[in-house]
């Protein structure tokens, strides 16, 4: 069945440049380290960076090579996830070559139809050419990238439901106005909003692996570091770009060699022990919570350039990958932090309480 898509690249902001916003900023380098995390949701006022810093994160990253012509930008060095359409290409015996991509970031509106979202029948080549051809939607422009959903917490239901399905399952399935296929769908879920315009449902919550509390800075001299920069980039933003060119290559290598040592950093009992004893001491129901706390620290020392974690990455982490999991009455708002930092104190006294170093000594 052919298939078709588009794409497009526009100039962004480097991440490097960012002023503040240390925890977001952390909390998205460790999943682009390591997307087994499981995305970041980031709740707080508007105008702070959240979306700025996506995009910035996903152009600072080094291109992923896709096999050329495939609208899912299926990986060639893995076969068995490929999608029918190389699958079928690949029995008829046909060479199948390889592309470098920049990885993408797709925004999810939150007024976007099923159809948009997981593609659907190309009405024009239907009604011109008398062909059924498959329009991807935006599930599969986001595969191995960046789903990016502003508002999240006004995401209608039944947007919500077919997310859930295939974050669980890293595939999509098409049924629908004479198409029946699937293809591959794994990516980052990015989620920001503010918590005063309503809560997630609590099973879109717990997809999420990390939770940013994010808020306006106060500090006056950021405040204007903050303006000068935007307004030197909107001005002139080939030379703001060059200006921190060799921040974002250092970037770019430290994030590279963070994903090839993290398979090797090690994990001793005593860590897992704290994160075992952290997640029933806040009576965390399930081990979803528990296995994010592991992979972020593991990828936070990965990022340090250590051989193994340690308890004090487990201690910095948790209010990051445990306070959106926590049993809160419905009138309640979401904890910012403080219940899982008590937790900390008491389950690990030794450990120097406050948030890590971002970035890492």
């Amino acid at each position: 069945m052919p298939l078709k898509t588009a794409t497009g690249l526009q100039p962004v902001y480097p991440f490097s440049a960012i002023v503040g916003q240390d925890a977001l900023r952390l909390a998205l380098v460790l999943v682009a380290i390591d997307p087994l995390i499981g995305g970041v949701l980031a709740m707080g006022d508007r105008g702070t960076a959240k979306s700025t810093a996506v995009r910035a994160l996903a152009r600072l990253l080094p291109p992923i090579p896709v096999v050329a012509g495939c609208p899912f930008r299926c990986d060639p060095g893995r076969p068995e996830e490929w999608c029918r359409l190389c699958q079928e290409r690949d029995a008829q015996g046909e060479k199948l070559e390889t592309e470098w991509q920049p990885i993408p970031v797709v925004d999810l509106p939150l007024g976007a139809t099923e159809d948009r979202v997981v593609g659907s029948l190309d009405i024009e080549a239907a009604l011109v050419r008398g062909e059924t051809v498959f329009a991807p939607g935006l599930l599969a422009r986001a595969h191995r990238g960046f789903l990016y959903i502003d508002e999240v917490n006004l995401l209608e239901d039944h947007l919500v439901d077919l997310l859930l399905d295939v974050a669980a399952s890293g595939v999509n399935v098409v049924e629908r106005e004479g198409i029946s296929l699937t293809h591959p769908a794994r990516f980052v879920l990015i989620g920001s909003g503010n918590p005063e315009e309503g809560d997630l449902r609590p099973q879109l919550l717990d997809r999420f692996g990390l939770f940013v509390p994010v808020a306006t800075i106060t500090d006056i001299p950021l405040r204007v570091e903050i303006v000068r920069r935007r307004d030197e980039f909107e001005r002139h933003p080939r030379a703001f770009a060059a200006r921190f060119a060799a921040a974002e290559a250092d970037w770019r290598d430290r994030i590279v060699a963070a994903r090839e040592r993290l398979n090797s950093v090690d994990v001793p009992e005593a860590v897992l022990e704290a994160v075992a004893g952290l997640s029933a001491a806040l009576g965390l129901a399930g081990h979803r919570g528990e296995l994010t706390l592991l992979r972020a620290a593991r990828a936070y020392a990965a990022l340090a350039g250590r051989e193994a974690v340690a308890v004090h990455d487990v201690a910095g982490l948790a209010p990051m990958a445990l306070s959106h999991r926590l049993r809160r009455d419905p009138l309640e708002e979401m904890d910012s932090g403080a219940r899982v930092r008590e937790a900390v104190a008491r389950c690990l006294p030794e450990v120097p309480p406050g948030p890590l170093p971002f970035p890492p000594a």
